[in-house]
Order: structure tokens, then sequence, then C-alpha cells
């Protein structure tokens, strides 16, 4: 097939912090052999690839000089159904809350507490998302992808994944060698809700038994109620991953700060990144045309279309100083092009 390339594109529209910046060539990749057909073009012309799905997790600091593909394969697929369970292959190119909505209609649990992170769900496993208690990793079989190099279609199970907080093999060993094309997940039929996650238990302590859609309509509520949709103030959700201390380090600044929002994990403890922001006196604060949202610390946006390059050296600030403050680094989450 005739691949319909685009040359010399503006990527503002293409990322979810809206920052300027062009690509050489660009390619909306609907079907297999499509991707195929361009990731062999892109070896015979020796160009650098770049899969995006909504641009909801990359922040780009310079134009790319190479080709972009925006993957938008489609397919909901149900594998194997049984009277406790149902096994479902989704493609790369469907919309993460839009999926997680269809199996709320279909009583599929287990995904409730993902409801309306951004971005497609290829990009799910990249960092293996999360949210209120439960990661992609817990329902997760395995992830179908194609190899860059030859083109073959391969699959890794879960454990392969090499699974981990915000993180899997695919930004590691695999980082820019792989396009995911699918995953596919072992979703309950029985009702099981996780309220694990404190905020999420909290605003459900009057309800006896809460069902997967109360919980699926809550987490839309806080969410919507913190965190800005990216439509309409620029932002790639999450900016930073919440940092991991050891006890006596958690103990000190316990001391110090006996507000500290953290939790523990075996012989470790998660602070909250949200918390040493705010708690630094960044939130809402604006340098330039950047700033932190004034409802939740942890997310950086973007209203005016600053450079990748001007929310960058604003991050860098922010890790400086809660570095300074408490000794805490904080890594910052989306990836940078």
């Amino acid at each position: 097939m005739a691949l319909n390339i685009q040359h010399d594109v503006d990527l503002q529209p293409y990322n979810t912090m809206g920052v300027p910046a062009r690509a050489r060539e660009l390619l909306v990749v609907d079907y297999l052999q499509e991707l195929r057909e361009a990731l062999a073009y892109a070896e015979k012309n020796d160009l650098k690839v770049l899969v995006l799905g909504e641009g909801s997790n990359t922040i780009f600091t310079a134009d790319f000089d190479g080709l972009v593909l925006l993957n938008r394969l489609q397919g909901i697929e149900v594998v194997k159904d049984t009277e406790k369970s149902v096994v479902v292959k989704v493609a790369a190119g469907e919309v993460w809350h839009d999926f997680v909505a269809t199996c709320m209609e279909r009583y599929w649990y287990g995904l409730e507490n993902l409801a309306l992170i951004p971005g497609l769900v290829g990009a799910a496993p990249m960092q293996n998302i999360g949210a209120y208690g439960v990661e992609l990793k817990d329902s997760l079989l395995s992830v179908e992808y194609v190899e860059v190099a030859t083109g073959r279609l391969r699959e890794f199970d879960n454990e392969q994944c090499q699974f981990a907080y915000r993180d899997s093999i695919f930004k590691h060993e695999l980082a820019n060698r792989v396009v995911i094309t699918a995953i596919t997940l072992e979703l309950s039929k029985l009702p099981n809700p996780n309220l694990s996650y404190p905020s999420l238990a909290s605003a459900l302590e009057r309800i006896d038994d809460p069902s997967p859609q109360l919980v699926f309509d809550t987490v839309c509520w806080i969410r919507g109620r913190k965190l800005p949709l990216p439509a309409d103030i620029p932002n790639t959700g999450s900016f930073f991953k919440n940092p991991k201390i050891d006890s006596e380090q958690h103990e000190r600044l316990l001391q110090a700060y006996p507000d500290l929002v953290s939790f523990a994990e075996g012989d470790r403890y998660k602070v909250a990144a949200g918390w040493l922001i705010e708690r630094a006196g960044w939130k809402h604060r604006t340098i330039g045309q950047v700033s932190v949202h004034k409802e939740q610390a942890l997310v950086i946006t973007n209203p005016y279309g600053a450079s990748g390059s001007a929310v960058l050296k604003y991050a860098q600030a922010i890790q400086q100083d809660i570095v300074e403050k408490f000794q805490i680094h904080l890594e910052i989450e989306p990836q940078l092009i």
C-alpha cells in the first residue's frame, strides 16, 4: 500500500503538553501491515522512528528529525469468556478511558480505579500505568509488539515485561526497538472493588459494599476535581514519580513535618511528590508561561504553549528545590524527546 506520509508537520496538536515542535515526517497508522511498511520505509531511508498515541506522556524539547508514527490500531476482541472472568485483547490505538468505560458497560471488572487516565492503550504498559491502588500489571496477561528492525510480531507475558512502579522493559532494553500493537488482559466478572487507596476509601466510607461502577464514577469525580483535562489546560498529568525513601529518612521527615503524606511499601516508604511540591511552595507558582496547577501540585501546566525546554527548565527548578529542602530527588515521569 502507498504510505500517506506528511512532511514538516507541526507536533503541537499531537502532545497534550502543547509544546511547539515539528516532525520531519508523520504517518497515521491504522493497520498492522501499514505499520510494517512504515518501519521498512524508515529503515531504508535511515530515519529515526517515534511512536505516539495521544502524546500524553511526551515532552518535545526540540524538533524531531525523523518519522513520527501515530498509532491508531483499533479493536477489542474477547479471547476467552468464562463464568468468572473474561480475557480481552485490546488494540494499542484504542483510547484508554473509553476502553475502561466499555469494561464497565460489559460488567468486566478490575480497571475501574484506572478511569480517566489520559492516553491510548499502547502507552499503558510502557509505564505500567497506575492509580488509586491499582496498576495495569495486576490484570495484564501479555503485550503484543512489532520489532522495529525486523517487522516481526512478537509477544511478552507479564513477567517478561519486567513491570515496576511506572516502569517496564519497554522504557529500557526495548526502548525505541519495538512498537506495541495490543495488550491482553484478564478481567473479573465478580465485583471485588479495590479501596486500598486512602482518598478513594474516604470518598466511599459511607457506602456499604460499593459497586465497581460506583468506584469508577468516584474515581472520575476525584480526578475531575483535582486534575485538569489536557484539552482545557495543556499538561501531561503527573509530572513526577512518587519517590521512595528508607525508614530512617522517613522518620526524620516525619519529625520535621508531621503532616507528611507517605505510604509504607515493605521496608521503604513512598512519599507523595505532590505533597513535597506543595509544601515547598510551588503550587500555582508561575515562571514565564509554565506553572504548577492550582489544585494539584503534581501537575505542571503549559496554558500558553511555552517551549518544551521552558517546561523542562521549570521542572528542573522544582527538582533542585526539593533536594535542597527535603534531600529527595524527584524523577520526571514523561519521556523527553
